[in-house]
C-alpha cells in the first residue's frame, strides 16, 4: 500500500509539471515563423546568395524549427537568426580548404605548378600578382607564365606587375600556343630552382569550346599541383554560372573571391560551398599587392548578417 501510494504521489507531481511546463514552453508553428523567414530570405539574396541555395537552406531550418519546444522567455527573431547562422557556419567549415598551401610547397618536388582561371574582368592578373608577392614573402622563389596569348595586352600587364615584383616571367607570341608558355616556364623553373610557377590562362567565355579545349591542354601539359578560380565578387549569379562552367571544363580546387572591398556581401561564398562543394581559400581586398587575404568563416557570417 505505501508503494503504492508512493507512486500516486510521483505520478501526481509528473502531473503538475507537464500544467507548469504549458506555461513555461511553447512550440514553434509555422505561421510564427514565416515572416521570420521571408525577412532573411530578402537578406540572403540582397547579400548575392542564389535563389536556390536561398530556397534550401531555408527550408530545412524551417523543417529543423517546426514542433520544437522553446522557453516562452526565448526571443524567437534571435532563435530563428542564430539557427541560420549555425547552419550557414556548418556549410562553410565542412566544405574549407583543409590543404596547407607554404607546407605543401615546401614538401612537394620542384616546381610547384598553380594554375589561374577565370574570365576577363575578374582582376586575375592582379591577383597573379599578389600570390606571387604572398609566396616570395613566405621565401619562395616564383616565375609566372603568361599563357593567355588571346586577350590583347595581357602579357604586357603581367610583365608591369613581374616587374615591380622582381620576378621572371616567361611569354609567348600572341596567337600562339599558351601550354607552350606553360612548358617553357616549368622548364625554366627546373633548370634556375624555381619553387613555384603560376600560370596565368585566357578569360573564358561560357560558350567558347575552343577556348576550353585549349584550357585542357594546358591542364594535361603542365600537371598543376593546385588549380584555382578567380570570381569577381560583384558578379552576384553569374559568378555560379562561371563556377559551374569551370567545373565542367577543368575542375578547379578551390576559389578566390575579388572585389570584396567594393561593399559585396560575398554570398557567393555560400553558394560555392553548399552547390559546388567549393571553398573559397582567399579575399582580394584592394589593388595593392598585398590585399589578399585568406578566407574566414567568421569573416563571412560577421559580414553577410552586418
Amino acid at each position: 500500500m505505501e508503494e503504492q501510494t508512493s507512486t500516486q504521489k510521483k505520478s501526481s507531481l509528473g502531473n503538475k509539471l507537464n500544467i507548469f511546463n504549458i506555461f513555461r514552453y511553447r512550440e514553434i508553428k509555422e505561421d510564427d515563423i514565416d515572416d521570420i523567414i521571408e525577412e532573411l530570405r530578402m537578406e540572403l539574396l540582397e547579400s548575392d546568395v542564389s535563389l536556390d541555395v536561398t530556397d534550401k537552406i531555408l527550408e530545412d531550418l524551417k523543417s529543423s524549427l517546426i514542433g520544437k519546444k522553446i522557453s516562452r522567455s526565448d526571443d524567437l527573431d534571435e532563435l530563428v537568426k542564430k539557427s541560420l547562422k549555425s547552419s550557414i557556419t556548418e556549410i562553410l567549415e565542412k566544405n574549407k580548404f583543409e590543404r596547407n598551401l607554404i607546407d605543401e610547397i615546401k614538401k612537394s618536388s620542384k616546381p610547384y605548378v598553380i594554375m589561374f582561371f577565370g574570365v576577363n574582368g575578374v582582376g586575375k592578373t592582379t591577383t597573379i600578382a599578389k600570390v606571387a608577392q604572398a609566396l616570395k614573402k613566405a621565401g619562395f622563389k616564383v616565375i609566372v607564365s603568361a599563357s593567355d596569348t588571346f586577350r590583347a595586352a595581357a602579357q604586357e600587364q603581367l610583365a608591369i606587375h613581374c616587374q615591380k615584383l622582381e620576378i621572371p616571367l616567361v611569354k609567348g607570341k600572341y596567337g600562339g600556343d599558351p601550354a607552350s608558355v606553360a612548358f617553357d616556364a616549368i622548364q625554366a623553373a627546373k633548370s634556375r630552382g624555381i619553387d613555384v610557377v603560376l600560370i596565368d590562362t585566357a578569360g573564358r567565355m561560357h560558350i567558347d569550346k575552343d577556348l576550353a579545349e585549349e584550357l585542357k591542354r594546358i591542364v594535361r601539359i603542365s600537371k598543376p599541383n593546385l588549380k584555382l578560380l578567380v570570381i569577381d565578387a560583384l558578379a552576384g549569379n553569374d559568378a555560379i554560372e562561371q563556377a559551374k562552367y569551370f567545373e565542367n571544363t577543368v575542375d578547379y580546387d578551390g576559389v578566390i573571391l575579388t572585389k570584396v572591398d567594393a561593399d559585396a556581401k560575398g554570398g557567393v561564398v555560400l553558394s560555392l560551398a553548399y552547390e559546388l562543394k567549393k571553398p573559397v581559400i582567399f579575399l582580394g581586398t584592394g589593388q595593392n599587392y598585398d590585399d589578399l587575404i585568406p578566407f574566414s568563416v567568421d569573416w563571412f557570417i560577421e559580414r553577410i548578417f552586418s
